[in-house]
């Protein structure tokens, strides 16, 4: 048998030679170099010994920082920043209205067939029949109907289901459920009932129709609103509010609910 040399062949490289550091007390001139940053970073150390980066420190608060969830970030944030964000959501407003002026107008148009509105004809002669069939207004009236009977009976609209594993103790907890949200609904919230009958009525005519959910500090309770679809402005080419960059709300108040509204944001901001 021929003999295999296991040796290893002399390939191994010797260590770089690594410059030991002077410990003779000397001093010893060191050149650093510091890359310039040339982002505007503000940096805050923490209490736990962390460091906060603020990477545009121009938006920061004019030296007050909010306490509580619900309090007026308006009277917070600088007075250029709030400028600039109302001109660009000003500008975002019109852009989306001009986006879907198309649809307006239809909407608009459509509304004029129900025939509720008379109105003297001059064309094509004068004192010409303005009469309207009312089939279009009979639909909807059909589709509010049953709509409201499915959707809104008379025990409460709240049905409970018991996902997964079904025992005694889980029924009488769904149970419970059921019977709080609706007299929540059916009683608490006073206007969900007209609000809802509202909105099947508008929904077959504009085909889509919103409900806006919110905690309301003048009745100190939630509230269930009826949002009309020329109410909610968002853009055009959105294919739901899920996935849109921007929601507006158009709410339409007397000068006395604005009174009211401003009297309590100044009782809360007190308080």
């Amino acid at each position: 048998m021929a003999e295999i040399d296991k040796t290893l062949p002399n390939v191994i490289k010797q260590p770089t030679e690594i410059p030991t550091p002077d410990v003779t007390g000397e001093d010893t001139e060191v050149n650093l170099v510091e890359d310039q940053v040339t982002t505007d970073v503000e940096q805050t150390e923490l209490p736990d010994g962390g460091v906060e980066l603020n990477f545009d420190p121009r938006s920061k608060l004019n030296g007050q920082q909010p306490e509580g969830h619900f309090d007026n970030l308006t009277e917070a944030v600088d007075d250029g920043f709030l400028s600039k964000l109302g001109s660009e959501m000003q500008a975002n407003y019109t852009d989306y209205r001009n986006s879907r002026k198309d649809w307006e107008q239809t909407y608009i148009k459509g509304l004029d067939l129900l025939g509720f509105k008379y109105s003297v004809k001059t064309e094509p002669f004068q004192g010409a029949s303005g009469a309207t069939h009312p089939v279009l207004a009979e639909a909807v009236t059909q589709f509010q109907a049953q709509a409201y009977k499915e959707l809104l009976p008379a025990d409460g609209p709240v049905r409970t289901q018991v996902i997964g594993r079904s025992d005694p103790q889980r029924e009488q907890q769904s149970q419970r459920v059921k019977d709080f949200m609706n007299y929540e609904i059916m009683y608490d919230l006073k206007e969900y009932e007209a609000e809802f009958d509202q909105m099947l009525f508008h929904l077959p005519l504009a085909g889509s129709t919103f409900k806006k959910v919110y905690y309301d500090s003048l009745l100190q309770r939630a509230v269930s609103k009826f949002v009309q679809a020329d109410d909610l402005v968002v853009p055009y080419s959105a294919t739901s509010l899920d996935d849109t960059e921007a929601i507006i709300h158009v709410v339409k108040m007397s000068e006395n609910e604005l009174e009211n509204n401003k009297f309590q944001v100044f009782i809360g901001m007190s308080n």
